[in-house]
Order: C-alpha cells, then structure tokens, then sequence
C-alpha cells in the first residue's frame, strides 16, 4: 500500500498551554473550555448530525443514535480518568446586554494503549469525535479545537498526538494536513469484503512546547 503523498512534508508547529483561548468570528467571540453536564444536550446533537446525518433510514433511527451519545458521553464526563477531557467550543454574541452562550464545536482527547501485540506498550493521547455546527463550519472552530488538545497532551507530559480519519474524508484531511499531522499507517476496515468502506488512516503530530 503506497502512503498518499498529500500527507508527506509537513511541519508541525508550536502550541502553549492555555485552555481559555477566546477569538473573534464576526459579531461573535468563540471561547474554549472544558464540557460541562449542561451542555450534553446540545453536544449530543452536534455529534448525532455530523456523524449520522438525517438521509435515509438514519432519518427514522436518528433521535435514537442521538440518545445513544447523550449517554455515552455523559458516562465518559462524568468518569474519574485524570486523562481525559472533552472541549466545547462556544460563543456569546457581543454588543447585546445578556449574551447568550451558544455551543459551536467540541473534540475529545483521552490516553489510549498500543495493541497488546505491540512491544513495548505504551500509551498515547488520541484525539476522537472532533464535530462542528455545520453552520459555523470554516472559521476556524475546529482547529482551535484541535490546539487544546494538543496543549492538554503537553500538560500531560506527552510530546506526541493520534488520530483517525478516514480515507473519504477530504475535508477533515486537508484540515489535519494544515494543522502538521503525517500519516502513520493506513488501516484497511475489517468489513471490507462484506461491505465496501473506507480505510481509516492513522496520523502522527509531533508537538513541542515552545512558541
């Protein structure tokens, strides 16, 4: 299998540590910070319909597949793991006397273990379900989603981030190729032979922690 050359000579860059990052989007000002109980609700949503998009037979499935993340991520909030963080990006809009607070984006970032058959074993923060309202998509929520991550990583103590993307997903690879991710391997699907689907590509970020 050749490595797709879009993901060749890319350079990282710096990040710092800092999780309360706010910048402005037209008459609004984005924030990120740490999810909160009270934002599942609107995070389940976001999650449900940029990964299972209402066409079809997902129509009819959909508030299910919705419940279903509600639940899951509520479990994962409200766990004890010191190594994991789930951010929501949010905005507030300026020049009104009572801004309301609107959830725009959020991602995940957790420690996971190599395979038992790899030796040595190790463990390494992953990066999963990075989703933005489609609404409020190109103004850069998702790479400052992306930033924290990285930034929690290296409060970790980690110099190295993962992550997964499919092979179909052009727009998520452009982004992780813009933001210094490389491939690291490619992952054929285990269903492949039974129903045709993408291969999931590994990718690789080398972080520092200098500007």
């Amino acid at each position: 299998m050749t490595v797709n050359p879009c993901f060749s000579g890319v350079t990282p860059y710096s990040v710092t540590s800092t999780n309360q990052d706010a910048f402005a989007v037209g008459a609004s000002h984005i924030t990120i910070r740490t999810a909160q109980d009270l934002d599942l609700t609107a995070l389940a949503k976001i999650l449900a319909d940029s990964f299972h998009p209402r066409k079809g037979f997902l129509r009819w499935v959909h508030p299910i597949l919705r419940l279903g993340i509600y639940e899951d991520l509520r479990n994962r909030l409200r766990g004890s793991s010191p190594h994991y963080t789930c951010f929501v990006a949010v905005t507030a809009t300026s020049g009104v006397a009572h801004p309301v607070e609107k959830l725009t984006g959020t991602v995940e970032v957790a420690l996971r273990s190599s395979p038992s058959w790899q030796f040595p074993n190790r463990r390494y923060p992953y990066i999963s379900n990075l989703a933005v309202k489609k609404s409020c998509r190109r103004q850069g929520i998702a790479q400052q989603l992306l930033l924290e991550c990285e930034r929690k990583s290296l409060e970790w103590g980690f110099a190295d981030i993962y992550l997964h993307v499919l092979e179909d997903n052009y727009q998520a690879r452009q982004l992780y190729l813009k933001m210094g991710y490389k491939l690291r391997q490619i992952e054929p699907n285990c269903s492949v032979w039974l129903l045709p689907r993408p291969k999931r590509l590994f990718l690789h970020k080398p972080l520092t922690s200098t500007p």
